[in-house]
């Protein structure tokens, strides 16, 4: 069916245009992808499955981890499938309501997943600063209710705007010059005055980013002090080691962002927009279960443990 839209415009679907510039090289793109796409589902479900599994690892810093690794199953699940598609047969086609369920489904977890970045700086902090009061701390309450805040606050956050992007007139033209639906280039293609949207979108990002990349940076800044500190040449060599690996990851995530949406007129850039949101949706979920948690001595023992375990079972 048809949707109406503002002035009376029929809009039923959009088309997702991908890549047309390096579209010659789809099957290629495609393979690289689906490669991309399969270590990513596969690492985050072994961490998840090894963390829930092994109650060694069932400790404030894990049930984060966990939390994050199935975070970011859904969120390249809610992007990639579509992008495989495109590269395999090109341009595609995407129902209205479809699109902004995409558009929900993609910023909701990905405000949702800054969020849980920031309290993770945060256990990282009170774990390695003041470990004499960490246990007391970051209990299971504590725990279960700063998960549940990341997603409360997420919400509203999303859905709030979206609803009232979908309300615009859309007159054409319909072609999105993206590979998923975002708020940017939904934005660009309303016929409607979306002034006051583009400064909406733009408060929102900063509040969201800013707001977990200001409590990593201090926290973050307070492990390397307290790193440095450390007596023993080993036990900061270690330590920096971690914590440059995460930071690394973080800067791809943070950076990518803040390029796509901290800007006041989201509908400048698009075209490198695409670019730099390959970043987040194939780069960074194919790194983080190597960073955060495969490097981790705790998680390749208990990983060692179960094989064993079902091979003896076998």
């Amino acid at each position: 069916m048809p949707i109406e839209m503002g002035n009376g415009t029929a809009v039923q679907e959009f088309i997702l245009e991908g890549f047309p510039a390096i579209q010659h090289l789809g099957k290629v793109l495609f393979l690289v992808h689906l490669l991309a796409y399969l270590a990513s589902i596969a690492g985050n479900a072994v961490i998840i499955t090894i963390i829930c599994a092994d109650s060694r690892l069932h400790t404030p810093m894990y049930f984060f981890l966990s939390i994050f690794s199935f975070l970011e199953c859904c969120f390249i699940n809610a992007v990639i499938p579509k992008l495989l598609v495109i590269f395999l047969l090109g341009r595609q086609t995407i129902s209205f309501p479809a699109c902004f369920i995409q558009a929900f489904v993609f910023l909701f977890l990905g405000a949702a997943g800054f969020l849980l970045i920031a309290v993770m700086s945060l256990d990282q902090y009170l774990a390695i600063c003041k470990p004499l009061h960490y246990p007391t701390i970051m209990n299971l309450k504590t725990c279960f209710l700063l998960v549940t805040a990341c997603f409360a606050l997420a919400f509203p956050l999303i859905t709030g705007p979206l609803v009232k992007i979908s309300q615009l007139s859309f007159c054409g033209p319909h072609v999105i010059p993206h590979f998923f639906c975002d708020i940017g280039p939904l934005i660009h293609l309303s016929c409607s005055d979306t002034r006051s949207f583009e400064m909406l979108a733009f408060v929102l990002a900063l509040v969201i980013l800013l707001t977990s990349l200001v409590t990593t940076i201090i926290a973050y800044s307070n492990i390397v002090v307290t790193i440095i500190r450390l007596p023993s040449a080993k036990e900061k060599q270690k330590a920096f080691s971690t914590c440059s690996s995460h930071l690394i990851v973080l800067s791809l995530m943070y950076g990518s962002c803040v390029f796509i949406y901290v800007k006041p007129k989201q509908t400048n850039r698009l075209d490198s927009n695409r670019e730099a949101a390959l970043v987040n949706t194939v780069v960074t979920p194919l790194f983080n279960p190597i960073i955060y948690t495969l490097r981790n001595k705790q998680v390749h023992q208990a990983l060692r443990e179960t094989m064993c375990r079902t091979k003896i079972s076998r």
